[in-house]
């Protein structure tokens, strides 16, 4: 049962939990909900409410006073807006995105939500940014349960193929240029490359101070390593193998491995060997036959005399 739960949680199945809110961070019928709105106690990403004031905040393409705005300008003064708020986060920690929506439902337009690298950033963002206010309006953060915007975001607006418009229940997420882009993250990447290519450098000093620490860590592992080492050493010259292969000569020098011998040398030792071995052969074949003739001639000796014996005690 709770393996199931567990499965559906957050999902459209989930009758307890708002699927919506689980997604997004947010939900059309607010506190009227008949599902749960459960807010995260601890959660990389945090949720600045209604944050952003578009130029257009009425009517999409044109200004409090009715005249029409010229796209660029909407698109300078997000990007404006995008800048300042990124410079004021970096100050909490390392920021992995920034995401503002561009929708207009009432519970979604002007979010943003940013997401840090760690859960302790966004925990000292929260701190510092309760309580103060942005162009004269308060700032309404919290945590946020949103941490894939890949699932929140619509891929019909990306396509621009959403018929829904403003009023979709999937994030709008309004873009900012390469350039801007390029200066904001980079500096992340410049850092974390620069971390890279120093950290060997760093090891390798942290290494040579150790032998002149306080404790004389340093020294420890170097009496260790020797000790192993001299070990190893014994043990090598002690196993047969080893030995063999490390014998020298009365000289001190090594033994060299023989020269290799022809073909004719080795026909001749050959030869050598096999008359060897049939003169040992038959030299034990005589030996063998003198053996048993001497043993039958006993034998018959013997046999005679038992029966000498015996006839004498007939006689008797």
């Amino acid at each position: 049962m709770a393996e199931h739960l567990a499965s559906i949680f957050g999902t459209e199945k989930d009758r307890v939990n708002c699927p919506f809110y689980f997604k997004i961070g947010a939900c059309r019928h607010g506190d009227r909900c008949s599902r749960l709105h459960t807010k995260p106690s601890i959660s990389p990403t945090l949720l600045l409410s209604n944050m952003y004031q578009r130029p257009d905040m009425i009517t999409p393409g044109i200004d409090a006073g009715g005249n029409p705005i010229d796209p660029r300008k909407i698109q300078e003064h997000f990007e404006g807006f995008y800048e300042d708020l990124f410079e004021e986060l970096g100050k909490y920690g390392e920021i992995e995105s920034l995401n503002i929506c561009d929708n207009l439902a009432d519970h979604m337009v002007g979010n943003v939500y940013v997401q840090f690298r760690e859960e302790e950033h966004a925990a000292n963002a929260l701190r510092n940014l309760t309580g103060r206010f942005y162009a004269g309006r308060p700032i309404i953060v919290d945590f946020s349960p949103v941490t894939d915007f890949r699932e929140a975001t619509c891929r019909q607006y990306d396509e621009n193929t959403c018929n829904r418009g403003g009023y979709c229940n999937f994030m709008h997420l309004k873009r900012i240029g390469r350039e801007l882009k390029r200066q904001l993250f980079g500096r992340y990447r410049r850092r974390r490359s620069r971390s890279r290519s120093r950290s060997p450098q760093r090891h390798r000093s942290s290494h040579d101070e150790r032998p002149h620490g306080g404790r004389g860590h340093g020294r420890r592992y170097e009496d260790r390593d020797h000790h192993q080492e001299s070990r190893s050493r014994r043990q090598r010259s002690r196993s047969p193998g080893h030995r063999r292969g490390r014998s020298r000569s009365p000289g001190g020098k090594r033994n060299r491995s023989p020269v290799r011998e022809g073909s004719e040398e080795r026909r001749a030792k050959i030869e050598q060997w096999n008359r060897e071995r049939e003169q040992e052969n038959v030299n034990k074949v005589d030996n063998d036959s003198a053996n048993d003739s001497h043993e039958n001639g006993n034998g018959n000796n013997g046999y005679v005399e038992n029966n000498d014996k015996s006839s004498q005690q007939q006689q008797e």
